[in-house]
């Protein structure tokens, strides 16, 4: 029998609804006298802290996505949106702050189910999590590496042969778009924001194997499709 959470103000977390594939872990009860701060601060270290954090906020986070609405978008869509929002702010935290994880989490929530809206609206309004964008930084703005960067040194042993004219991306990247499956294309706009295999997975209450095989078709197709643009050098 499943158990509810409480949350930090110790209101009772609704339990999941019962089409929903979550399994409380048991480890879980040891995290139970942590204030969401204690607990917040060992996810680094404790991967089944980060889990149980993720698990007692989940509904928190379906309860914000309710506010939100997009044209073309599963409900699913905007909560998993939610859910890459609160992985952040486990990540981003600083207790030395003094703000409460709870009143943290909501902000980056909601900042990353704005960003995630507004970004579909610019591209065309199309579903969450279903545009790829060969020349978006990998992990964050910050970094220089695109998907093209990844396909080309994990597939291709020439990767300069791989040429694509920047003035060509935006058909080609609505190709890709649309020969991916919608369960490929989230997976890897997932991990194209930094996630682990083991995160996405949690998020999208799959197996980290059906996650692996997802990823692994998405960059099959990619690099055939890059290959077929390509021109070999001399």
């Amino acid at each position: 029998m499943e158990k509810n959470l409480k949350g930090q103000d110790g209101e009772l977390m609704e339990e999941p609804a019962q089409d929903e594939k979550v399994v409380v872990h048991a480890g879980f009860e040891r995290f139970a006298l942590l204030t969401d701060e204690q607990a917040v601060a060992l996810a680094d270290e404790d991967s089944l802290a980060l889990e149980y954090i993720l698990h007692k906020y989940k509904n928190f986070v379906r309860a914000k996505a309710r506010s939100y609405f997009l044209i073309g978008a599963d409900k699913e869509d905007i909560v998993q949106e939610g859910m890459i929002g609160l992985y952040k702010a486990v990540r981003d935290y600083d207790v030395e702050k003094k703000a409460s994880f709870r009143a943290f989490a909501e902000l980056c929530i909601t900042r990353q189910i704005i960003t995630a809206i507004k970004t579909a609206t610019r591209q065309k309004h199309q579903p969450l999590n279903t545009y790829v964008s060969l020349n978006k930084p990998v992990y964050d703005e910050e970094s220089e590496r695109t998907l093209v960067d990844i396909i080309a040194a994990t597939k291709v042993s020439n990767p300069e042969e791989i040429i694509i004219d920047k003035e060509d991306y935006a058909s080609i990247e609505e190709e890709i778009t649309n020969m991916l499956s919608s369960l490929e294309k989230k997976v890897l706009s997932f991990y194209l924001q930094g996630l682990s295999y083991q995160q996405i997975a949690k998020i999208m209450n799959r197996h980290e194997k059906s996650i692996d095989n997802a990823l692994q078709r998405a960059k099959g197709k990619i690099d055939k499709f890059l290959a077929a643009k390509g021109t070999p050098q001399e």
